[in-house]
């Protein structure tokens, strides 16, 4: 790490990940590099290398972002009162926001972790292991009597489920053609669709008990 003020790290870190953001809008991950990224701040290629090892790191720093981002909202839902029947869209609503969460986490998680350093790697964990938290903080909030055993089947459920969300509501004209050809009925679903069924069907799972 760089001499230089906490604040002008920050700074500096903000920017890197801001210009991998952009660049993540109009370009595949593959196609995505250090220089590239460089050439999107203020400052060199050299220089990026002083913040981040790889470009994997910098992509874990923009999903660890959007994690945190996904946690505040959770953090808000859970302290807001509102009928219970309210939770799923309310919930799901939350997460429709974090798109760039959900096709980070489909497409390329792998590479991204395993091209990045334990201290990056640690870092983005406990932003993982806080958005957990805040999730069974929201159930608790919003369904009374909710053991631990009942929050960790629902987490155990929903996080897996994240990493379908994206392909699910993304489908390319390619992959549409395909299935139509196949005989595949395709149904076109928002974030806020597909999650909204799903978190329905853990929550009545929560009621029954």
């Amino acid at each position: 790490m760089p001499a230089g003020s906490e604040e002008l790290t920050m700074a500096r870190e903000k920017e890197i990940i801001d210009a991998c953001a952009r660049l993540y809008e109009k370009l595949p991950y593959a196609k995505i590099t250090i220089g590239a990224i460089s050439e999107e701040t203020s400052f060199t290629r050299t220089s990026v290398y002083n913040y981040f090892r790889t470009k994997e790191e910098i992509f874990l720093a923009l999903l660890e972002r959007e994690y945190e981002a996904w946690t505040a909202d959770l953090t808000a839902l859970a302290g807001e009162r509102f009928p219970a029947e309210e939770f799923p869209a309310r919930f799901s609503e939350a997460l429709e926001k974090r798109g760039r969460m959900l096709k980070l986490l489909s497409m390329n998680l792998y590479d991204m972790e395993a091209g990045s350093g334990m201290e990056a790697l640690v870092s983005f964990k406990k932003a993982y292991a806080r958005s957990i938290k805040a999730v069974t903080a929201c159930l608790r909030a919003h369904y009374a009597d909710v053991r631990d055993e009942d929050a960790q089947r629902f987490v155990y459920a929903f996080y897996p489920f994240l990493f379908g969300v994206y392909p699910y509501t993304r489908a390319t004209d390619k992959q549409k053609e395909a299935m139509d050809r196949a005989g595949v009925v395709y149904r076109p679903l928002t974030v806020r669709e597909i999650t909204l069924s799903f978190t329905e069907a853990l929550v009545a799972d929560l009621k029954r008990k």
